[in-house]
């Protein structure tokens, strides 16, 4: 017998027991042991500790979608027995399968894929891991040039390999027939695995095919990838999909295009965008609102330029680690004699990916005394980032941006309480535009990584301050190891839209070492020189993603001081249309942004276009309305307000602007 320790429960069981002996529920689907994440038939030790992995959890579905993905690569080369076999890891709601194959997969070809996909669920095929060695393993698969690029990399960063290879041994996972005992399919695997394909059941469907390069890298061969999605049951795979569709209907590249708000023209190339006036118009009242909170809680306002020498960034450590992101240098100031002698040497100039090392250099264009401090910088700052085109995602992912970016410079002992002000602000601001529901991502170092820059005490000390502030919010802290920027830890405020989403918004970041790198300064009080920290904060991440993002969780419907288009005055007939440009005389006065329509279409059909417009308030006025003095209200929802005297409407209008109201 063997002593276990089972969901924090001490227990005795046979030797040799797995966890089919421990777990019998169907539910559980895989387990951890000592930690590690291992397959039900995993023979336990003496003194192990297990615990339970349901198929719900993010560990039990990550197990599902990869044991869906074995099975789509197994449909693959049963329809396709010359396909290639690439990668197939778990990814967020789904997962994929790299194949080099000759012809591109089409809509139809997904449809036989999974038909192809359920005979083997059914079939009830059982994952049974198999360790090997270097060698066997290129034996056995010589018809697979991937999997054996793949072997050897055991414990290296594999990137996009890393669900195939795990540290120390390299272990194949066999697709045993249960009638037969043969084994039908094989796949280099770390696993684990479901027990059976059966447990897959019927909540899987494949969603789309796209070329891929292997292992993310565009210089090597381009596959083709499958895109699936696989869930406990139908029923949340139908809620997912409708998901889905509501996302689609809130695109907002498709309602940016609707909506007039901005475009991406090819002339001026990827990436980069273009606001047209009425985005212009939402645009600008949000950087205006930010302005003025900022105003109010201390901030001073700088501005920089948008290119610079290589040399800042050199001292700041960003060329060194970020160089591949940034646009490529042009060589400037340059000198020839009229023999053609170079009489000075050109320097390297580069577009900012950032701000930071600007505002450090206004920090450190005067002597700095602990009076001054803290000294808080903000700036709409343009930057630009050469974002592989793959990932390119309307404004969400741009090579050209806005951040609202700001610094502060503190002393050590105020740290704490400017971090804790400054989280604060963050989510007051944020719950201004409409966002209420939030958590905190701790992103910490990874012990041994060369990336992250200062000694490990500056680190920890950084890591628990973040931890502490961190905590006070009350708010749920998750960690993100290994995702700090390398100069520092990092919180960054996840929020989640009206559909559930979430959205990384805000990063505040506390930074050590840069003070460090540029030799900042200050004056303590027993006049000591001291070194300030810095804290980096990007409050929408960039004005171009959050007006996505806004977009997006408000599906269009913008409250009223957001919109571009606040009121349409819609008269019933053209003799009308006199006394409703009177009441947006009066609309105009207290700021109000509204228009009159005075074209020829008949009126049902401006109702229609200024609904679909999704402009807040409607104003419709006819005979009974001008002889009350009086309008009538027609809402987005398509309900109308009759006989509203023109005070009233007024009032109610800046009440809605002025609470910030969604109607």
């Amino acid at each position: 017998m063997i002593q276990l320790t089972v969901d924090s429960n001490s227990i005795e069981a046979a030797d040799g027991a797995t966890g089919f002996e421990l777990f019998t529920s169907r539910s559980i689907v895989a387990m951890k042991v000592n930690g590690e994440l291992r397959d039900l038939a995993h023979k336990l030790t003496n003194g192990d500790s297990v615990e339970a992995v349901e198929i719900s959890s993010p560990d039990g579905l990550n197990i599902l979608r990869h044991s869906a993905a074995h099975v789509l690569a197994q449909a693959v080369q049963n329809i396709n027995p010359e396909a290639k076999l690439g990668i197939g890891p778990p990814i967020k709601d789904g997962f994929y399968y790299d194949f080099d194959v000759l012809e591109s997969f089409n809509p139809e070809d997904l449809k036989a894929l999974e038909k192809a996909m359920q005979k083997i669920i059914q079939s009830g095929q059982r994952f049974v891991r198999r360790v090997t060695n270097d060698a066997d393993a290129r034996i056995e698969l010589a018809n697979e040039p991937y999997k054996l690029e793949l072997i050897g990399l055991k414990g290296a960063d594999l990137g996009e390999g890393a669900a195939e290879v795990g540290a120390g041994e390299l272990t194949i996972y066999d697709n045993i027939d249960p009638q037969t005992g043969e084994t039908v399919w094989k796949d280099l695997c770390r696993g684990p695995h479901l027990p059976n394909t059966r447990m897959i059941g019927n909540g899987f469907a494949l969603t789309r095919s796209a070329a891929a390069y292997w292992r993310g890298n565009e210089n090597n061969k381009q596959l083709q990838r499958v895109y699936g999605t696989a869930w406990p049951s139908k029923d949340e795979l139908r809620a997912h999909q409708e998901r889905l569709e509501e996302a689609a209907k809130r695109d907002h590249r498709k309602l940016g295009q609707e909506l007039d708000l901005f475009s991406f023209p090819d002339e001026i190339g990827s990436g980069l965008a273009v606001f047209h006036p009425k985005g212009g118009i939402m645009r600008r009242v949000m950087e205006d609102y930010s302005r003025k909170r900022h105003e109010e809680s201390g901030y001073e306002f700088v501005y920089s330029p948008h290119i610079t020498k290589s040399n800042l960034f050199e001292i700041s450590g960003h060329l060194g680690w970020y160089a591949d992101g940034m646009f490529p240098p042009m060589k400037m100031d340059e000198e020839v004699d009229e023999n053609g002698v170079v009489r000075k040497q050109g320097q390297d100039y580069y577009l900012k990916p950032m701000n930071c090392p600007f505002h450090i250099l206004i920090f450190k264009s005067q002597a700095r005394s602990y009076r001054d401090l803290p000294l808080r910088m903000f700036e709409f700052g343009s930057v630009y980032r050469y974002e592989k085109s793959g990932v390119l995602h309307g404004l969400t992912r741009v090579r050209g941006m806005t951040q609202d970016d700001a610094h502060l410079f503190v002393t050590p002992d105020n740290m704490e309480q400017e971090l804790t002000d400054v989280i604060n602000f963050v989510l007051g601001l944020l719950r201004d535009y409409g966002l209420d529901d939030f958590y905190l991502e701790l992103s910490t170092r990874e012990e041994g990584n060369p990336k992250f820059v200062g000694s490990p005490e500056i680190w920890a000390k950084a890591t628990a301050t973040l931890e502490r502030v961190a905590a006070a919010t009350g708010l749920e802290l998750v960690p993100d190891p290994g995702g700090a920027a390398f100069y520092g830890p990092k919180i960054s405020v996840q929020a989640r839209d009206a559909i559930g989403r979430t959205w990384q918004m805000s990063t505040v970041q506390l930074d050590f070492n840069l003070p460090e790198r540029f030799d900042l300064e200050f004056t303590a009080a027993d006049g000591t020189k001291q070194r300030p920290v810095m804290i980096h904060r990007a409050l929408f991440g960039s004005i171009e993603r959050f007006f996505g993002v806004l977009t997006e969780h408000y599906a269009g419907h913008f409250p009223p001081w957001l919109a571009p288009v606040q009121v349409v005055g819609i008269p019933v007939a053209d003799e009308f249309s006199g006394y409703l440009h009177e009441i947006a005389t009066k609309l105009r006065s207290h700021g109000v942004r509204v228009t009159i329509d005075d074209s020829d279409d008949r009126m049902q059909k401006k109702i229609r276009k200024h609904t679909m417009d999704k402009v807040p308030f409607q104003l419709i006025a006819g005979g009974e309305d001008r002889d009350a003095g009086a309008v009538s209200f027609r809402f987005r929802s398509g309900e109308q307000e009759n006989g509203v005297p023109v005070d009233q409407a007024v009032e109610r209008i800046l009440e809605a602007i002025r609470t910030k109201a969604q109607v």
